[in-house]
C-alpha cells in the first residue's frame, strides 16, 4: 500500500475530486492524508480522511472578498511548497496528488524529486489554452515558475472531466495526460413538479448578489418551484424571494438534485457535472470573465444541454430561458444521455486506479 497526500485549497468546485478520490484510494487501504487552508478542515475530517493545515502559506478563504492578485499570491506560494516539504519531511510520501493550479506547491515537490500527479478538475482546455496564457500565467512566468515544465514533469496529468465536453479532447495529448471523467454520482431525477435550483458560487464574485436577486425575480414570475441554495459570500438577509422560491443555506446538492428538473448556476465545473449526472439541463450565467465558466456554459450549449446568459442577464430575459429549459425538449434526451454516460463510469474509480497505477510503476522502477 501507499502513502499519498494530496494537496488542495478552499477555491469550493475544486475540492469534490480530489476528496473523491483519496476517499477512494483510503478505502482501498492506502495512507492518505490532505493538507489545505484551515477553513477546509472540517469538509475534509468528515470524509473520514487526515487533515493537516499549511502553517506559513498564505491566508485565504473563498468568502474573502479577494483580488487577482490575491489568487496569484495563493497559485505561486512558495511559502505553501515549504509547508508541503515540512509535511513530506514529517512523514514521507510515496507519492503526492496536488491541485492543478497550485504551482508554488508543484514546484517544491518536483526539487525534492517525489513523483506527482497533477490533479486537473477542470477542462484541460481551459487550463492550457487560457489559464496558462493568461494573466496567472503570466503571473507564474514573473515568478519565474516554469508551469509547463512542472506540468510534463508530472507523473500524470489526471483530468477529471468528462472528454466529450472538454474542447481539448481531441487534441493531441501529452503522454502522461489521462482523462477519468468528473467525480460524481448521481440518478435520474424525477421531480413532481416543475422545479429549479439555483446555486451560485461559493467564492464571493463581484455583481454575485445583483445576479442572485435578478435569477429570484425571474423565477416569481414562472410557474415553478425554486429553491436557492445561498452562502455567506451572498447572505440570505441580503435577498428578497417571490413566493415560489425557497431560499436555503448549505445543502448538499446531491441531497436536491434527484428532485428538480433543472440548474441555474455560475459554471462551476464541479456543479455543472453533478447537475449532468442526474440528467439535468443547466442554465450558466458566468460570474467570472477569468474563470473556466464561460468554456463550460459554451460546451453545454455545444452538447445541447444547457444555455449560456450574462451575470447582467435582465429577469425577463432569464425567465425566458428558464421556461425552455424546464419543459420538454431536445435537451432533455441530450441531457439524459450525457448523465447515462457519465454515471457508467466513476471518475473516483478511475482516479484512484491511476493513482495506483502511477505509485506502482513508481515502486517498481
Amino acid at each position: 500500500m501507499s502513502n499519498v497526500l494530496f494537496i488542495t485549497w478552499d477555491g469550493g468546485g475544486n475540492v469534490p475530486p480530489a476528496l473523491g478520490i483519496a476517499a477512494e484510494l483510503q478505502q482501498r487501504g492506502h495512507r492518505v492524508r490532505v493538507m489545505g487552508h484551515p477553513v477546509q478542515q472540517p469538509q475534509v475530517t468528515s470524509l473520514g480522511l487526515d487533515f493537516t493545515a499549511f502553517d506559513t502559506a498564505r491566508a485565504f478563504t473563498a468568502v474573502d472578498h479577494s483580488t487577482p492578485l490575491d489568487y496569484l499570491g495563493v497559485f505561486g506560494d512558495r511559502a505553501m511548497g515549504r509547508d508541503v516539504v515540512a509535511e513530506m519531511r514529517r512523514e514521507s510520501a510515496d507519492l503526492v496528488v496536488v491541485d492543478c493550479i497550485l504551482f508554488g506547491a508543484m514546484e517544491a515537490v518536483a526539487a525534492e524529486h517525489v513523483p506527482y500527479v497533477v490533479l486537473e478538475h477542470m477542462y484541460d482546455a481551459y487550463l492550457v489554452r487560457k489559464w496558462l496564457r493568461g494573466p496567472m500565467g503570466v503571473g507564474m512566468a514573473v515568478k519565474r515558475i516554469a508551469t509547463r515544465r512542472l506540468l510534463s514533469g508530472a507523473a500524470a496529468r489526471l483530468v477529471a472531466c468528462s472528454p466529450e465536453l472538454d474542447p481539448a479532447a481531441s487534441d493531441p495529448r501529452p503522454s502522461n495526460l489521462h482523462y477519468t471523467g468528473p467525480v460524481v454520482a448521481g440518478v435520474s431525477a424525477a421531480p413532481t413538479e416543475p422545479t429549479v435550483l439555483v446555486s451560485l458560487s461559493t467564492v464571493n464574485f463581484p455583481g454575485q448578489a445583483r445576479a442572485m436577486q435578478n435569477i429570484l425575480d425571474a423565477l416569481g414570475t414562472l410557474d415553478v418551484h425554486g429553491i436557492a441554495t445561498v452562502g455567506p459570500s451572498i447572505g440570505i438577509e441580503n435577498l428578497t424571494a417571490p413566493a415560489n422560491v425557497e431560499l436555503r443555506g448549505f445543502v448538499p446538492h446531491a441531497e436536491l438534485l434527484p428532485t428538480v428538473s433543472m440548474v441555474i448556476g455560475h459554471g462551476g465545473h464541479a456543479t455543472t457535472m453533478l447537475a449532468l449526472a442526474h440528467d439535468l439541463p443547466v442554465l450558466v450565467m458566468p460570474m467570472h470573465p477569468m474563470l473556466d465558466q464561460k468554456m463550460v456554459g459554451t460546451s453545454l450549449v455545444d452538447a445541447g444541454v444547457g444555455r449560456l446568459l450574462s451575470k447582467k442577464a435582465k429577469p425577463e430575459v432569464i425567465a425566458t430561458t428558464v421556461d425552455e429549459l424546464v419543459n420538454e425538449g431536445p435537451h432533455r434526451a441530450a441531457a439524459a444521455r450525457l448523465g447515462t454516460a457519465l454515471r457508467a463510469a466513476s471518475g473516483a474509480i478511475a482516479g484512484a486506479e491511476l493513482v495506483e497505477s502511477v505509485s506502482n510503476s513508481q515502486a517498481v522502477a
